[in-house]
């Protein structure tokens, strides 16, 4: 019964789903509609809002780049290959293949969100070596294993209101941090994450089409030339002259590489020796570097690496600029505040968490950066959590804030079944020499967003924190 009915929204919700890039263009339309008709912006002043925000993303644009590119290359190394090798001999059948691709990448995405890259390399190569999976189904299931990243240690709002001096302390909306353990180390968030692992890898295989029914990989590929590549290892052989040149042995050199990957190491372990688990974007991205030049044990083999890894970046290049407008608009024309507050109207303690869940699932349309939602969202509802607290002891109101501000995180990850955005961090690899688009792919998750917004309402409402 499951089945029929995903696969039934699959097929209907192919015709309807855009490419990822005139989802954004409508975003951005409808957005600025709404700031000229429910704020008092100016049709330039709304203008000038996108404008200002348009470049607010170029610094996470290119984080996301590298890890996908750095990922990518440690994939092409010959250790990545063998482990895959070992993880296929177990995972022979697509079943297994749909329930491992959802239970690893969770496990992925709890340590940072950018980590999603391993799991679209692992269903990519998995997906080359078992017969029977329906590719779009599985580049589904790889997108979907994403959503506990907002539970996990790189998870923006709960780093954030532990952050000393952060933006809501600075403006008096609160008077100090409130701890990890009231939000990512709490019993809501731990269940939340238990929720996931005992209800989705099982649901998601539940619903996978029939293996009559699929499109495997090598039945999608559109160019030979990408996936009948040679090695990097035979490509590096190749770049050198018949009688090695000194400039071949430097580009060959096994002794540079280890240079700058020992150095690499030990800043690492300097910096979480000195930081604690400090885990972010950028020394994600130099851990990916170090490892990647490790991997491939001499300079040439890396850049050649690389070279494939960036091949099939465009999507992100240009499209987050585009978000970054949206997100201009909402902040900057007063809109995502107007929008806060209406939704925080009338609110009681009981119902307030469920409401920001609500607020933070739609604004995510719009603004597809937890961070970023945060920023829009986040004083509005703390506001509305103080009016709510006032028999509240200090301990309490943060506990209930702690609440409120996972309800908004859940619900921002929760849409991203629906959202596009991230599929562009997935595409690029499962994607990469396949005929394969968003519209593929976004209507099996229709019934996974259900039940996991269902689940985590019941969830923030009555679990204890």
């Amino acid at each position: 019964m499951l089945r029929a009915i995903g696969r039934v929204l699959a097929d209907g919700l192919r015709r309807w789903i855009p490419d990822p890039f005139v989802f954004a263009i409508g975003l951005t339309i409808l957005v600025a509609v709404l700031a000229l008709t429910v704020t008092p912006s100016s049709g330039i002043e709304t203008l000038q809002a996108w404008y200002r925000g348009f470049f607010g993303l170029l610094e996470f644009g290119m984080q996301v780049v590298l890890i996908l590119t750095t990922g990518f290359a440690i994939a092409l190394s010959p250790a990545v290959a063998r482990f895959v090798d070992w993880v296929a001999l177990r995972v022979n059948s697509p079943t297994k293949v749909y329930f491992v691709v959802v239970a690893l990448g969770g496990v992925f995405s709890l340590v940072s969100w950018g980590w999603l890259v391993l799991a679209a390399v692992l269903a990519r190569e998995l997906a080359q070596r078992v017969k029977g999976l329906d590719y779009g189904y599985l580049v589904a299931c790889c997108y979907f294993s994403m959503t506990p990243w907002v539970g996990g240690l790189s998870s923006s709002i709960p780093l954030l209101l532990n952050t000393p001096g952060n933006f809501l302390i600075e403006t008096g909306i609160l008077e100090s941090t409130v701890p990890i353990g009231n939000t990512l180390g709490s019993f809501l968030n731990f269940a939340w994450i238990a929720a996931f692992y005992a209800v989705f890898p099982l649901m998601m295989v539940l619903l996978a089409p029939h293996s009559t029914d699929s499109g495997g990989i090598e039945t999608l590929k559109v160019d030979d030339a990408v996936n009948e590549q040679s090695s990097v290892a035979e490509e590096a052989v190749a770049t050198m002259d018949s009688t090695p040149t000194p400039s071949d042995r430097l580009n060959h050199s096994v002794l540079l590489a280890a240079v700058i990957s020992t150095a690499g190491l030990i800043y690492i372990a300097w910096h979480f020796a000195t930081r604690g688990f400090d885990l972010n974007l950028n020394i994600m991205i130099f851990i990916f570097v170090t490892i990647g030049l490790a991997a491939h044990r001499t300079p040439i083999r890396y850049v050649i690496a690389m070279k494939r890894a960036c091949s099939n970046v465009s999507g992100i290049i240009f499209q987050y600029p585009f978000y970054a407008g949206i997100m201009g608009m909402m902040q900057y024309t007063g809109l995502g505040e107007i929008v806060a507050t209406w939704m925080a109207s009338g609110a009681s303690v009981l119902t307030l968490p469920l409401i920001a869940q609500a607020t933070g699932a739609a604004i995510n349309f719009a603004i597809p950066s937890a961070g970023g939602e945060w920023a829009v969202l986040g004083p509005t509802f703390i506001e509305a959590a103080r009016t709510l607290a006032v028999d509240m002891n200090p301990a309490q109101f943060n506990e209930f804030v702690a609440r409120v501000a996972l309800a908004i995180a859940y619900g921002e990850s929760s849409t991203n079944a629906l959202q596009p955005f991230f599929l562009l961090i997935v595409l690029p690899i499962m994607g990469a020499g396949v005929k394969i688009q968003a519209r593929d792919v976004m209507g099996y998750l229709v019934l996974p967003f259900l039940a996991l917004y269902l689940l985590t309402a019941v969830m923030v409402t009555f679990a204890p924190l």
